[in-house]
């Protein structure tokens, strides 16, 4: 399993596969040092895991052996963004109840999918979210970027064959076109504009294999970046909605069930502890938007 904010989906054994009820997951072995927290002179840096998919490869790096590597990052800690409004935006968002909850994730849940990749020596499997009727999915491209075979599970449990099209690994997100699909629900994005410290999320996706899962919080910052050595994410949401390996790809929604980020990071206390503290992050819908539109040029 990889979870420091790296990008790796959720490893599990080939001998396994998502929706065997008797499925083994193996966490990988701990990343080589240094690991621990470096000392701060001013940006504070964190050892941080990816929300990548539940027992599968490690990502960042990308190859991924049975097992699962890690790969040593920090989160820049910046200043958290104090929420901007202006005369067409609302600064506080009306009380939601359970009830408008479960409407919300009714709504948004048929447009949500697991993203699996089987390959000779290791598996993978994240989420991801419809943007085509055809089948069209957006995921991150640290979940498919193993070399393997890949297959989209929809929330109804069906499985169908899929192939990457597109990938834009400086914001880790990727294209991916299932096969034999027609009249599927895509997702709709937020503007960034919309988006608000305090609002209340979902977030949708796989964490440690387990499909159809949706956990609530709210969005604690804005404006975040990662740091991963080789390239940035930056302008990332923060949320405490509780986001684990194999959310990766998934949705973060607001309560009007429109997509404002893809969750794509969580960081955590320690080596050891994979799991999440409450500090999650997504890529902005905006970032996500414009990536799409040029992903989408690539496709012949």
């Amino acid at each position: 399993m990889t979870d420091l904010m790296t990008r790796p989906p959720y490893h599990r054994n080939d001998d396994a596969y998502p929706g065997d009820q008797d499925e083994h997951i193996a966490p990988p072995p701990p990343p080589s040092p240094p690991y621990g927290v470096p000392p701060s002179s001013g940006d504070r840096r964190w050892p941080r895991r990816l929300a990548g998919g539940a027992a599968l490869l490690a990502l960042v790096a990308g190859g991924g052996t049975a097992g699962g590597v890690l790969a040593d990052h920090y989160l820049i800690d910046h200043p958290a963004a104090t929420a901007t409004t202006s005369g067409t935006t609302t600064a506080a968002a009306a009380t939601v109840t359970d009830g408008d909850l479960a409407s919300v994730v009714k709504a948004v849940q048929p447009s949500v999918v697991t993203v699996m990749v089987d390959g000779a020596r290791s598996s993978a499997i994240g989420s991801g979210v419809v943007i085509g009727s055809d089948g069209l999915i957006l995921t991150n491209n640290h979940v498919i970027a193993q070399d393997g075979t890949v297959s989209v599970r929809l929330s109804s449990g069906k499985t169908v064959p899929a192939k990457v099209v597109a990938t834009d690994t400086a914001h880790d997100l990727a294209l991916v076109q299932a096969t034999g699909l027609s009249g599927l629900t895509p997702v709709t994005f937020a503007t960034d504009s919309s988006v608000v410290v305090g609002d209340t999320v979902l977030a949708f996706g796989a964490p440690l294999g387990l499909e159809n899962t949706v956990t609530s919080g709210i969005v604690s910052a804005l404006d975040r970046s990662v740091d991963t050595g080789t390239e940035k994410l930056s302008g990332l949401i923060q949320t405490d909605a509780a986001i684990n390996q194999g959310n990766s790809g998934g949705a973060l929604v607001d309560t009007s069930g429109h997509v404002i980020g893809i969750n794509v990071a969580i960081a955590t206390a320690s080596e050891s502890d994979s799991g999440s503290i409450g500090v999650g992050f997504a890529i902005p819908a905006g970032t996500v938007t414009s990536v799409i539109k040029q992903l989408e040029s690539q496709i012949s």
